[in-house]
């Protein structure tokens, strides 16, 4: 079972060590993917501690996710009461 993590916590998780983004509900960490990004280091650092949803599937395919997704996978996004 996978770790819940809340968005606060993928917010705290921006920098060059250690970096988080949410893609639908998962949260992924990609400080040691970043350089081999092929768009480059510049695009994910600036979504890091972020929902990267609508930009990852903006440009990528599912085959993307199945291909890196169960690599680099920490948790699920820990559902949170809305007010």
């Amino acid at each position: 079972m996978s770790a819940q993590i809340t968005k606060a916590e993928v917010a705290q998780h921006k920098d060059e060590k250690s970096m988080y983004i949410i893609i639908d509900d998962g949260v992924y960490e990609i400080a040691n993917f970043v350089d081999e990004h092929p768009g480059g280091a510049k695009i994910l650092k600036r979504m890091a501690g972020k929902d990267a949803t609508k930009q990852f599937w903006k440009y990528h395919s599912k085959g993307v996710m199945e291909k890196w997704g169960a690599k680099l996978k920490v948790g699920t996004l820990k559902e949170e009461a809305k007010l």
